[in-house]
């Protein structure tokens, strides 16, 4: 069977990587004063960031039903079977709509709700990729990813929690960890919208509990999970050097392979949400 594999732009890949592992890719759209726009296309990351911070009027939408099905059919002409991967259905309605409009393609379209998001479904892209190539049929790649929804984490310290609150990204109980002059809220989510962790009095402090969060969950929820089948990764938000200090001390601390640790900037779609000068962690268990 020849699959398809298609993901959305929130995963982060580059045209490199799209175009080295044969990816389709569903812009998801962002909506500046009444105007919708597309990352890589005719929205760039600096005059995002100059908007989002003067509080022009920036939101997100899901990608139009007629998008999706147009891509599904032309894919459909050349492979037997498509599989999507979109972000997690706890963030988004992106993933439930696309099931919806997929029970008019039986046996052909397949939706992954697997409850990833950023660099995290990244790692599940790369699952789905090494399936497809030991021959797995589209149903047992679902199953398998599907399985495997919950064996991730990723640890969020933000600047501010105004984007969140404004988006409805985030639980009442995250919405209130922040507010206090100096005060980092840590946020964590697993599947679902980003909820309360821990606050911190200052970034320092904050690293050090994303750090000690990973730490724990190393202990515990992946105790059992050999190290080889672990992804350690890092994510920001317009910037870079910052977090490539802190991939440095996050290697350190864990002992990591600097080349096995990415550091990716979240999309525009989810910096709409989150806002500038964000730093997280993730772990994520792979195949």
């Amino acid at each position: 069977m020849k699959i398809a594999l298609i993901t959305d732009d929130n995963a982060g890949f580059s045209l490199g990587e799209i175009k080295k592992l044969n990816l389709h890719i569903i812009k998801m759209p962002v909506i500046i004063n009444g105007e919708t726009r597309f990352q890589g296309e005719n929205l760039e990351e600096e005059e995002f960031f100059k908007l989002l911070e003067s509080n022009a009027d920036v939101k997100t939408s899901q990608p139009a039903p007629g998008q999706l099905i147009e891509m599904w059919e032309e894919l459909l002409k050349t492979y037997d079977q498509v599989i999507q991967i979109p972000m997690s259905s706890g963030l988004s309605e992106e993933c439930n709509n696309a099931k919806s409009l997929a029970t008019s393609y039986p046996g052909k379209v397949f939706i992954v709700d697997n409850h990833r998001i950023s660099v995290t479904l990244k790692d599940s892209v790369y699952d789905a990729i090494k399936l497809i190539n030991e021959g797995k049929t589209a149903e047992e790649i679902v199953k398998i990813l599907e399985s495997e929804a919950h064996n991730s984490s990723i640890y969020i310290m933000v600047d501010t929690l105004k984007y969140l609150k404004r988006g409805g990204r985030v639980t009442p109980a995250g919405a209130a960890l922040g507010g206090a002059l100096h005060i980092k809220p840590v946020l964590s989510i697993f599947g679902e919208k980003l909820d309360a962790y821990k606050k911190a009095l200052g970034t320092k402090k904050a690293k050090q509990i994303m750090f000690e969060a990973i730490e724990n969950d190393l202990n515990t929820k992946f105790k059992d999970v050999p190290r080889e089948n672990l992804m350690f990764d890092v994510a920001y938000s317009h910037n870079l050097e910052e977090a490539l200090e802190f991939r440095k001390e996050f290697v350190a601390r864990f002992n990591l392979d600097p080349e096995k640790v990415k550091a990716d900037a979240l999309s525009l779609s989810i910096s709409t949400h989150v806002g500038p000068g964000i730093l997280a962690v993730a772990l994520s268990k792979i195949l």
